[in-house]
């Protein structure tokens, strides 16, 4: 399989040229990505585990989905691409904000990226691609807060970060 590339960019989100996805975790480059919160009518966060052979953060916990926009997309066909690899499904999808993080992982990689977050909204099971996530389930948005103080070290670095910037953006904005 041919190595995804993923959109280099500066802080204002130009972007400034295209690098194999593994170099630039290598070199912790800024690169545009986008994560992807669904929530039930239950206000429920549909979670996924990510895969057991995945090459960084195998098995942890993590939001619905993300991933790297490639250059011919929007945020949100991006989104909506991802939601359905990983998860087998599509909804509309809204972008709620977008910030920059950089998370280093226990294998020498970093993510260093501007993340577009995006919000949807589904009822149903997922489909899961079984290549790209072992299990899923929905969780209350307080209970994975209050889980991610007592079990850190069950959900992935990045979502640790990028739950705290959405659950900080719910407070203060109606969705």
């Amino acid at each position: 399989m041919k190595e995804e590339k993923v959109i280099l960019v500066d802080i204002n989100d130009e972007p400034i040229g295209l690098m194999e996805k593994i170099e630039a975790h290598e070199h912790a480059l800024l690169h545009r990505a986008f994560s992807v919160f669904v929530l039930n009518d239950n206000n429920e966060i549909m979670l996924q585990q990510r895969a057991a052979h995945k090459y960084h953060s195998p098995l942890l916990w993590t939001n619905t989905c993300c991933s790297h926009q490639r250059p011919s997309e929007t945020n949100i066909q991006a989104g909506k691409r991802r939601l359905m690899e990983e998860m087998g499904f599509v909804t509309d999808l809204k972008e709620l904000f977008h910030f920059i993080y950089k998370a280093p992982f226990d294998n020498g990689l970093t993510e260093h990226e501007l993340d577009h977050v995006m919000i949807g909204h589904y009822n149903e099971e997922p489909n899961i691609n079984k290549e790209e996530v072992e299990s899923w389930k929905w969780m209350k948005i307080e209970d994975v807060k209050e889980d991610m103080l007592v079990n850190p070290d069950v959900y992935t670095v990045w979502f640790k970060i990028i739950f705290d910037e959405f659950y900080h953006f719910l407070e203060n904005h109606k969705v």
